[in-house]
C-alpha cells in the first residue's frame, strides 16, 4: 500500500488523467471512476484503441498513449488493463513523461512497478482512484476542486 502522502501528492500534482482501458458503457467501473474524476475537476483523455466511438465523457479517444501525447501533455496514466499488460503502458508512460503511474484495484505488476519509479513515476498500485480521492477528501486533505 503506498502511503498516503503519495496518493495525496498524485491527486494534487497530477490534473490531467489518461484512462487506459476507458470503456464507453457506463456499467463499466473504468466509466464510473473517469466521469467521478471527470466530476471533480480532471481532465479525462481516453485510452482504448477498441472503443468503438470517437469520443467517451465528451472527451477524444486515442489508441495509444503516444498518440494521445501528440496532442495532449498527461501527468498521470489511470490502468484499467490487466496485471500482464501493464509493461507497455509503462514504457508508453516514460517515453511520454507522465508524472505518474496509477494501477487501479486489483491490478499491480511489481516489476513495471519498479521500472516506473526507477524512471522517476509516482506509483500507486492496487488502489481505486475514485475511493482514494473520496477518502482524502472526507478528511479535508484535498482541495474540493481537487
Amino acid at each position: 500500500m503506498p502511503p498516503e502522502d503519495t496518493v495525496r501528492r498524485v491527486l494534487t500534482d497530477c490534473r490531467t488523467i489518461a484512462v487506459v482501458g476507458l470503456s464507453p458503457k457506463p456499467e463499466r467501473a473504468s466509466y464510473d471512476v473517469a466521469r467521478y474524476i471527470q466530476a471533480h475537476g480532471y481532465r479525462i483523455i481516453p485510452i482504448n484503441p477498441n472503443a468503438g466511438v470517437p469520443q467517451i465523457l465528451g472527451e477524444k479517444v486515442y489508441p495509444s498513449l503516444l498518440e494521445a501525447a501528440k496532442h495532449e501533455k498527461i501527468d498521470l496514466v489511470n490502468c484499467f488493463r490487466n496485471s500482464e499488460d501493464i509493461p507497455p503502458i509503462v514504457d508508453e508512460a516514460i517515453a511520454i513523461g507522465a508524472k505518474a503511474l496509477w494501477m487501479q484495484l486489483g491490478i499491480s505488476n511489481q516489476a513495471a512497478a519498479a521500472k516506473a519509479e526507477a524512471a522517476g513515476l509516482l506509483v500507486v498500485q492496487d488502489h481505486c482512484l475514485k475511493i482514494d480521492h473520496r477518502v482524502l477528501l472526507s478528511r479535508g486533505l484535498l482541495n474540493a476542486a481537487s
